[in-house]
């Protein structure tokens, strides 16, 4: 079995910096002054935090709740979750998966939600799975505090609530793209992955669409997609292969230079919280080791010292 060389993942560390919560977590039951139970108070999004003390009230299932101001935030440190940060990512594309059916695939998959955002489409039940890996952007600094608030007009009890709010922010996160999830556009229903859904010599014109779109993007390199009938994945027993389109290592590159371009461009201006990305550490990595930017960043390769690994071959 022929062992699979070059770059398997290029795999990157995210510093941002901001002010202020981008992503709230909403109301959450606390205790409040006199030892009454409250909902007003709103929550940013906390790693492990929970709202409860963890001792329940004897002769009871009730369970103690804590106070608003009971929150260590080195513990439970402030966090933006991927999900927001991919939204905000693909932004422009944010709602296009909505609209697109069995006449429109083709756009789609020739767009940047096709070949790294991934998208399922229910009604055909057309998928491609994103090769991008996100991680939540977690807070180092800790400036967490707590806010009291009244709503104008008549004063009583059901007109005053607070929130946890932050200051500066600084913000670590890790991310990785996986080349053999880029590379390779299943087009074919066997094996339950399809990302579109082809007739009879479409497979060429759907190629060509994908390369004029990843050409768009860098000019100057030669991006190829090449559809054939039958790509098989290196290893497999029985030589049992799909029809599909396979990217080279110009258009591989392209893709993952732009998507590093969209992360280092990130910004998100939300309420009263905003976020930006200060720096991307980027390792190109053709080892084992999976992130292996996480525990050394004293063995990554800033720059591709090797193609990128190719997983299928046509057959």
């Amino acid at each position: 079995m022929s062992k699979v060389e070059g770059i398997k993942s290029v795999d990157f560390k995210i510093t941002a910096l901001g002010h202020g919560v981008v992503n709230w977590n909403g109301p959450t039951t606390l205790t409040g002054d006199g030892g009454k139970t409250v909902d007003n108070h709103t929550l940013p999004k906390l790693r492990g935090y929970t709202n409860l003390t963890g001792k329940v009230k004897e002769g009871s299932n009730y369970k103690y709740k804590k106070e608003a101001t009971d929150i260590n935030f080195k513990e439970t440190p402030l966090y933006i979750s991927q999900n927001c940060i991919r939204h905000h990512l693909f932004r422009d594309q944010a709602f296009d998966v909505h609209y697109a059916n069995g006449k429109n695939m083709q756009d789609v998959l020739a767009s940047i939600t096709g070949l790294m955002r991934g998208y399922v489409v229910p009604a055909s039940q057309c998928k491609r799975t994103s090769p991008l890996l996100l991680e939540d952007f977690v807070d180092k600094l800790g400036n967490g505090n707590f806010e009291q608030f009244g709503q104008a007009g008549e004063r009583d009890s059901s007109s005053f609530f607070s929130k946890t709010t932050f200051g500066d922010t600084k913000y670590t996160s890790y991310g990785s793209i996986s080349i053999e999830q880029l590379q390779f556009i299943s087009l074919d229903k066997k094996f339950d992955r399809a990302a579109m859904v082809i007739k009879e010599g479409e497979g060429e014109k759907v190629a060509k669409a994908v390369q004029d779109f990843i050409k768009l993007l860098s000019p100057n390199l030669k991006p190829k997609a090449i559809f054939h009938s039958n790509y098989v994945r290196n290893g497999t027993i029985f030589k049992e292969g799909e029809n599909g389109i396979l990217l080279n290592n110009d258009a591989i590159q392209i893709v993952i230079g732009c998507t590093l371009d969209m992360i280092r461009e990130l910004s998100i201006r939300q309420a009263k919280g905003y976020m930006y990305v200060d720096d991307v550490l980027i390792d190109y990595n053709d080892s084992k080791k999976m992130m292996r930017i996480k525990r050394d960043e004293g063995s990554i390769s800033s720059e591709p010292a090797t193609d990128y690994a190719n997983y299928f071959y046509a057959k």
